[in-house]
């Protein structure tokens, strides 16, 4: 498949993120490189300062809010690409409603429970659909340690392992690794 035919294939195609930090927004970027049609993302944070060592955002940026922020960037990067984007604190109570018009999820949460809170919806609203998680990116180095696992409709992306701390704090590069393989694996499962 060349590129102008993934891109025929992917426009008609949407993707939730829920999330726009470090994992959401280079994931959101990736997928607008290649051409996804829409993108539905929703986060209630601000950007800061120190944000910025991981997120696709820019220093005249701090103090804007992500998902209008992050809609901005896209938008400057693919004009066609449709986003809808949510200002709001991500629930179990109004994850049907934000995300019920996509192929598949991606989850870019800091938080572990907010990570339980996504499993739960997805099974409970859209069993069927494919929920893409990152687990495990803080630090550097360790390249190999990154990998996807597969476990019927939810896929990880991550070393499962690294936990972050102010001695293993997320950082650009294995941060942007494993949102770029949450692009991929979205790619993957939506050009089949």
């Amino acid at each position: 498949m060349n590129f102008k035919e993934i891109k025929e294939k992917l426009k008609t195609k949407t993707v939730g993120i829920a999330g726009c930090g470090g994992l959401g927004s280079n994931c959101a970027v990736a997928l607008a490189r290649v051409g996804i049609g829409k993108l539905v993302i929703a986060d209630f944070d601000k950007i800061e300062e120190s944000n910025l060592n991981r997120q696709y955002y820019f220093w005249d940026q701090i103090g804007k809010v992500k998902s209008d922020t992050l809609k901005e960037n896209i938008k400057r990067i693919n004009k066609d690409i449709e986003v809808t984007n949510h200002n709001v604190f991500i629930e179990e109570s109004n994850f049907e409603e934000l995300f019920k018009e996509c192929d598949l999820v991606i989850e870019a949460f800091d938080r572990s429970e907010s990570k339980e809170m996504i499993v739960r919806a997805m099974s409970k609203f859209f069993p069927d659909k494919m929920l893409i998680m990152g687990i495990g990116m803080s630090g550097w180095g360790q390249n190999d340690s990154i990998k996807e696992t597969r476990y019927d409709n939810l896929i990880i992306c991550g070393d499962q392992a690294s936990e972050i701390s102010d001695e293993l704090p997320p950082l650009a590069p294995r941060v942007g690794m494993v949102a770029n393989m949450q692009a991929n694996v979205a790619l993957e499962i939506l050009l089949k």
